[in-house]
């Protein structure tokens, strides 16, 4: 009987050293979650109260009203076709600008604007005006070509008014 309670004992002894150990490992576990989450947490809550709030994406901003919006002369234009039958392009847009005294700084300019329209509109194809994409198309095409015109001045955006194929 006296070998049966050692080795109750020292079954008791082998469980409490190894209860302890997965204890002790249970804990230093917990402490390694508890600080990681709490470390990414900090990171993620400090990265997000530094970030500024852009005028243009903050969706409580009032709209600016700076606009200025410039009218270009109508254009019609023959399109770039392999068939008989001409095709024509008859366009009607506006420009933005932040005052009107940028306005008055591209007047002397127009002649340049209607040109580089001119010929960027003369070789579209009525497949490339499909769509939304490429009436976006279009638009980043035609600003990139004003900007250009009248550097330095510069138009914030072109508004269609008027686009019409026939």
């Amino acid at each position: 009987m006296a070998d049966e309670v050692e080795i109750d004992e020292e079954g008791a002894e082998g469980e409490g050293s190894g209860g302890k150990k997965k204890l002790i490992i249970i804990i230093a576990l917990a402490l390694v979650l508890l600080l990681g989450g709490g470390g990414a947490a900090y990171y993620f809550l400090m990265m997000s109260s530094d970030e500024v709030v852009e005028p243009e994406n903050d969706p409580n901003a009032e709209p600016e009203a700076k606009a200025y919006f410039y009218d270009l002369p109508e254009m019609t234009v023959n399109l770039n076709s392999k068939s008989r039958r001409a095709q024509y392009l008859r366009i009607k847009v506006s420009l933005e600008m932040n005052s009107q005294e940028q306005a008055r700084r591209i007047e002397p300019f127009m002649p340049r604007v209607l040109d580089a329209f001119q010929v960027y509109l003369r070789e579209l194809r009525t497949s490339d005006l499909e769509g939304s994409a490429g009436l976006f198309r279009l638009k980043r095409e035609l600003l990139k070509r004003i900007n250009d015109a009248i550097y330095p001045v510069k138009v914030n955006d072109i508004l269609f008014k008027e686009i019409l194929i026939q």
